[in-house]
């Protein structure tokens, strides 16, 4: 399967966020992604949306969407704690502002990630993750993206009943996705 994304570039772009203001680290982080990706990165206004998946609370906005691709920025001013799924894609986070905590199955102890480290979750892996106080981060995703949306749905459906969040989820990967697809981006 063929990506547009190459995570050393992202994680490159990322590195851009440290040291910065939050806002100035977003805008930085984004420019340089539309300089390395022109027509993937959504540079519009951005649009939060708050996302409980797992357990924790965050909140995130999408910089791609696609069948096999996602991008976006994601994390919260005060702290959350949670499961992160299992799925059958890749995912990396960036941590450019904050610190998050993890523990992969069968760790007895966790890792520290801080601004300019990544975390790392392989297909078919599940960590325990924690932002004791405040974090952001890029993260990006590869493989089936469609299967993800469940475990990122499931506690807004079923939970918080925020019917809200899980329509503009869908418009906005929706939106972005239809986008891809007439790029000729799966």
């Amino acid at each position: 399967m063929a990506y547009v994304f190459d995570p050393e570039v992202l994680g490159a772009c990322a590195k851009l966020g440290v040291g910065l203001p939050v806002e100035q680290g977003l805008d930085a982080i984004t420019a340089e992604l539309a300089k390395r990706y022109p027509d993937h990165v959504y540079t519009g206004p951005r649009r939060w949306i708050l996302n409980n998946a797992g357990g924790a609370m965050g909140q995130l906005t999408l910089l791609h969407g696609s069948i096999t691709e996602y991008l976006i920025f994601f994390g919260s001013p005060i702290g959350t704690e949670g499961h992160s799924g299992r799925y059958s894609t890749e995912v990396y986070d960036w941590v450019f502002d904050g610190e998050m905590w993890c523990y992969h199955e069968g760790e007895t102890t966790r890792t520290l990630y801080e601004p300019g480290s990544t975390a790392y979750l392989g297909a078919d892996r599940v960590k325990g993750y924690r932002i004791p106080d405040h974090a952001w981060m890029l993260e990006y995703s590869r493989g089936a993206i469609p299967s993800m949306l469940p475990f990122g749905l499931a506690d807004s459906l079923v939970s918080t009943l925020d019917f809200k969040t899980v329509a503009r989820t869908f418009v906005d990967y929706g939106r972005l996705t239809v986008g891809s697809l007439l790029r000729g981006k799966i």
